[in-house]
């Protein structure tokens, strides 16, 4: 296996899936010869040509449309968003007409060969307009799935099963770790599945759920409750949309409790549609309430980042009073 970090690793699935097929196409604001304002796309326009990567004009809305017009004729349109906090004018192109392509024509014609790439999340000290965590949007889109990877292997693995998916999926990239985060990444072409989680550390105390870059921070979280005594089991959900319940409410059975994280605020976040489904399906086997650990209900700070971040001291506290309730 290779050493990369998360941005090597999605560019080596890029790469990979532009050689296994010429129908991949990766756009976007200044991905060519540039490589992306984070290097994702670094060389890909000197090895595939401008035909096949190239930069589109700095207008969200008019990228999505272009990709779905590509993707409608057959092409694997991979689109990248250069923040996530800018795929808001496109948003009317991505739930109107991406999610319901195939849907409207009753199967006759659909776009499942988009993708949209896009780095999302704080801790980059990068302000309101650098550092939001748009997931729950989407989630609310029937037609869409969503994926979030924790490290490079899964960033590698799932972004080629997105590009390879027979639907439209978002991929968010958790940009604070794109060179913090580095690990071993198989060479060769490999893909995880879409829809399922991962349960990355078994436990029998409590239940802690997170995606993306706030696996670390659970993980952190652990260990500190491991020196009380807390045994804590870890779950990646991957996957937003679809989400595996079976997976989490599997968990919840055997340790009683859970607790959900992300970097998103907490009203309308995804974590609240996890509480109220395994409300419904763990009831009778809680010993706690559904603990929630996410950012705050105002407008992502600057200079109060730390404060604002649901980090792994506020995670810590939230297993101690769920154990202890």
């Amino acid at each position: 296996m290779a050493k990369m970090n998360l941005l090597q690793a999605v560019n080596n699935a890029l790469d990979i899936a532009m050689a296994a097929d010429d129908k991949v196409i990766c756009f976007g604001e200044d991905v060519g010869s540039f490589g992306g304002v984070f290097r994702a796309t670094s060389h890909l326009q000197e090895k595939y040509g401008r035909d096949r990567c190239f930069n589109t004009p700095l207008v969200e809305q008019g990228i999505i449309g272009f990709a779905n017009g590509l993707a409608a004729q057959g092409s694997r349109a991979v689109a990248e968003i250069q923040f996530a906090d800018y795929i808001f004018p496109a948003f009317d192109q991505i739930v109107n007409e991406s999610a319901k392509f195939r849907y409207r024509s009753g199967n006759l014609f659909d776009v499942g060969g988009l993708t949209i790439r896009t780095p999302y999340g704080g801790g980059i000290a990068g302000g309101h307009y650098h550092s939001q965590s748009p997931e729950a949007y989407f989630a609310h889109t029937p037609g869409l799935k969503v994926v979030v990877p924790r490290n490079p292997h899964q960033a590698k693995g799932l972004l080629l099963a997105s590009i390879r998916d027979p639907n439209p999926v978002v991929f968010f990239e958790p940009k604070r770790i794109y060179r913090a985060s580095v690990g071993e990444v198989p060479e060769e072409d490999y893909q995880l599945p879409l829809g399922e989680a991962e349960v990355t550390r078994e436990g029998s105390d409590i239940t802690l759920l997170a995606w993306g870059a706030q696996m670390e921070i659970i993980e952190k979280a652990a260990e500190m409750a491991d020196k009380d005594g807390v045994s804590c089991e870890l779950i990646d959900l991957r996957t937003i949309l679809p989400w595996d319940v079976d997976t989490v409410a599997a968990s919840v059975q055997k340790t009683g409790r859970l607790l959900i994280s992300h970097e998103a605020p907490l009203t309308g976040g995804f974590a609240g549609e996890i509480a109220a489904a395994i409300q419904e399906r763990c009831f009778l086997y809680l010993e706690s309430p559904i603990a929630r650990v996410c950012g705050l209900d105002t407008p992502y700070p600057l200079a109060l980042e730390k404060e604002y971040m649901a980090d792994h001291l506020k995670v810590y506290e939230a297993i101690k009073a769920s154990v202890q309730f």
